[in-house]
């Protein structure tokens, strides 16, 4: 059994499309971030960080003898355990391994960061900044550029389905509010429909949905947390 601690975000629904797609059984612990649930001193001891998702697989590896279950914290660490453990949506050749890699790693350091600034300044910010809202935006735009070129070689990011495309996809999900049109990118637009329609990344993005809040709209004490004030970094 996985525990899974999210929040209905581009990060929380890559693990939950996974789990999905491979059918593993899974609890559902909710990590409101607004509130800020991520301080929580017991959430820490899962994910140092302060960030969701993270996981414990109850059937993992332990630690020392520990029984308590093996705790995974940061999503492209979580997708490739979860794709080691059931031998599915990465190739174990070591081509095939790495061409998967180095997309999801083009997730994690690039699509994840620049595509989040972009939706904070154009969205979020509590003051408008030009400068800032034009730079994330032509960047998001070169990264949708880039993911266009090369699914015009394919249907997936690396060959077949995989983790890749797991990481990528909830982030493209907000397109509008980054500035961009999906139609400006063809290929990027037809694996975008393609994976929206597989019935598991449907019921991924189901989980904790109903929590979905519009934090363009949020108070003061709401944005304070997200934006990660003091008084919850030293809690």
């Amino acid at each position: 059994m996985i525990d899974l601690y999210t929040w209905p975000t581009p990060n929380g629904f890559k693990v939950s499309i996974m789990l999905e797609e491979t059918g593993l059984p899974y609890t559902v612990f909710p990590v409101d971030i607004t509130k800020g649930d991520q301080f929580d001193p017991e959430f820490l001891k899962i994910s140092p960080n302060n960030k969701m998702p993270a996981i414990v697989d109850q059937d993992g590896p332990r630690n020392g003898g520990e029984s308590t279950g093996y705790a995974i914290f940061e999503s492209g660490a979580i997708l490739m355990y979860l794709a080691e453990k059931t031998g599915r949506f990465m190739p174990g050749d070591v081509a095939g391994r790495y061409g998967v890699i180095q997309w999801l790693m083009f997730q994690v350091g690039g699509i994840g960061p620049m595509l989040g600034q972009a939706h904070h300044f154009r969205n979020y910010a509590p003051e408008t900044i030009p400068y800032a809202i034009d730079r994330y935006t032509r960047e998001t735009g070169r990264l949708y550029a880039v993911m266009d070129r090369r699914l015009a070689q394919g249907a997936y990011l690396a060959g077949g389905y995989s983790i890749a495309d797991m990481a990528c996809f909830p982030w493209l999900r907000s397109y509008e509010r980054q500035g961009q049109k999906l139609e400006d990118f063809p290929n990027l637009k037809r694996w975008f429909k393609d994976i929206e329609a597989r019935p598991a990344v449907q019921r991924g993005l189901g989980v904790l949905a109903d929590r979905r809040t519009d934090l363009s709209k949020m108070g003061a004490a709401t944005r304070s947390v997200l934006h990660g004030d003091l008084q919850y970094q030293r809690r």
